[in-house]
């Protein structure tokens, strides 16, 4: 009762986190997303994102420029037509059982994302992939059903974690990697363990262990930080508003990080009134995205998007002007059957530091042609559970992912995480056919024209992309560049 109570609450008890076992270990915050249905499989749709950044690696890794880079694999090359893509790996790496990372790992790997009977939805991101097969123990070749001249980006996925061949037949090998850290002890609601890998490819990481808590309240974990009961605020940072709290107060420090991670609201296009094309574009029409920006985000927190996923470090970045137009909204609402404007209701929580100023702007922004925005909080501990993706209008975040990978795994017809259910077959075409082609320019106009058609009929307003304000204590350090990219084993604790 006492943990459920540390979890949930909106303060947390200093009692329960001074028994770390480790002198240099990293207490970390997480929000419990999935109300304790957190999965140590990183292909699962409830997967326990920390811990699978932290045990497992990737054959490809960004650097930070946000370019591939090798992890397990060393290198890789294509032929002429970019349909066979062959990828040698890092010989003598070590899983956390001893045993010997191979060939074998890879492709099974890969087998289990592409199975259909599995909800895995990176799979939409790797269906172009037609077969994974093992040339020998060091050498893999993906032959593609389509070309693909960016295939390398693909495999930076967050959730394309190499795993032991066998983990289906042995449930034992849940948790096992080739990560700098391995599996203490699991506890989702409370406190999971890690401690470092010493035998990790790279070397002994610099922190003796990582200790995953539960907070899943955003004002619980400030006040956590606040009272030094963690090393940092988390993955999601800070708001402009409770950034004076820390960069002001010498025992913490600052990174302002850009970033592709962004907060949105979504208007599901299967669902009554935004099944109108008409409406979903009245709904995001009536945005100030410059206002939002402005007063969630702060002067420098971030940049302003025009509905599109892909952020402006992308090389395949749509850029126009989308400034705020009342009525052409109320008109757009007219034609639509809705002359005196419509009432939706709008779903969201404090999971996310983001989400109540997002709603409460847009709220009054909206009012101006006539929408009435009824704002509905949920328990946090639920909402990727039992809002998400299931209310008609709802908050949601991404994190930053490339081009190629945000518009299919987000709005590729049939797509798991297809949030706004948008389906558009002309769209599918676009990017089966910047797949396809070789040449970089014609490749960027296709992906800005996907982007276009999102802009013009889509149900995603993405106001911005965020700035991260992550906020650690003094004597942390945690690499400065996006989320996805911190390498682990670098991160200190003095």
């Amino acid at each position: 009762m006492l943990l459920k109570k540390l979890v949930y609450g909106s303060l947390f008890v200093t009692c329960m986190l001074s028994s770390a076992a480790y002198a240099e270990t990293l207490k970390t915050p997480h929000q419990l997303e999935w109300r304790g249905q957190e999965s140590l499989d990183p292909i699962s749709s409830t997967r326990f994102y920390y811990p699978t950044q932290m045990l497992y690696s990737r054959l490809v890794r960004q650097d930070e420029t946000g370019a591939p880079s090798p992890e397990l694999a060393t290198k890789w090359t294509a032929n002429e037509t970019a349909t066979e893509w062959t990828f040698d790996l890092r010989e003598n790496v070590k899983f956390h059982n001893g045993q010997v990372l191979t060939s074998a790992d890879v492709v099974a790997t890969i087998d289990r994302i592409l199975d259909v009977k599995r909800d895995a939805p990176v799979r939409s991101v790797l269906s172009i992939i037609q077969e994974a097969k093992a040339i020998n123990d060091y050498k893999v070749l993906f032959t593609l059903n389509k070309a693909h001249s960016d295939f390398p980006i693909l495999l930076m996925d967050y959730r394309v974690k190499i795993l032991p061949a066998k983990v289906d037949q042995d449930k034992s090998l849940v948790g096992i990697g080739t990560g700098p850290f391995k599996l203490e002890n699991l506890n989702i609601e409370g406190t999971t363990n890690l401690i470092a890998y010493n035998e990790y490819w790279e070397g002994k990481p610099k922190l003796d262990g990582i200790d995953l808590i539960a907070i899943a309240d955003d004002s619980a974990r400030v006040q956590a930080l606040l009272a030094r009961q963690i090393d940092w605020i988390g993955w999601s940072g800070v708001t402009s508003q409770q950034l004076p709290l820390f960069q002001y107060n010498s025992m913490f420090k600052v990174d302002s990080i850009a970033t592709g991670e962004w907060r949105g609201i979504i208007f599901k296009n299967d669902v009554a009134p935004f099944t109108d094309p008409k409406v979903r574009k009245a709904m995001r029409m009536v945005a100030d995205r410059e206002e939002m920006a402005r007063l969630i985000l702060g002067g420098d927190g971030g940049a302003t998007s025009c509905d599109t996923p892909v952020w402006k470090g992308d090389q395949y970045r749509m850029e126009i002007e989308c400034n705020q137009d009342i009525e052409g909204a109320k008109k757009l609402l007219a034609e639509a059957g809705f002359p005196d404007g419509i009432d939706i209701d709008l779903y969201t929580s404090n999971t996310d530091t983001y989400f109540r100023p997002l709603v409460e702007i847009y709220q009054r922004q909206a009012a101006k042609a006539n929408i009435r925005v009824h704002i509905k909080m949920t328990p946090s501990d639920s909402y990727w559970n039992d809002v998400w993706m299931k209310k008609s209008a709802f908050t949601t975040v991404w994190g930053q992912r490339p081009t190629d990978q945000i518009l299919n795994e987000a709005y590729r017809g049939g797509a798991s995480w297809n949030e706004s259910v948008w389906n558009n077959t002309e769209f599918d075409q676009l990017l089966d056919t910047a797949r396809l082609t070789l040449d970089f320019n014609s490749r960027k106009k296709l992906y800005i024209d996907a982007q276009k058609m999102l802009w013009e009929e889509g149900g995603s307003l993405i106001p911005f992309h965020l700035r991260n304000h992550r906020v650690t204590m003094k004597n942390v350090t945690i690499p400065a560049v996006d989320d996805f990219s911190i390498r682990w084993d670098l991160v200190t604790k003095d």
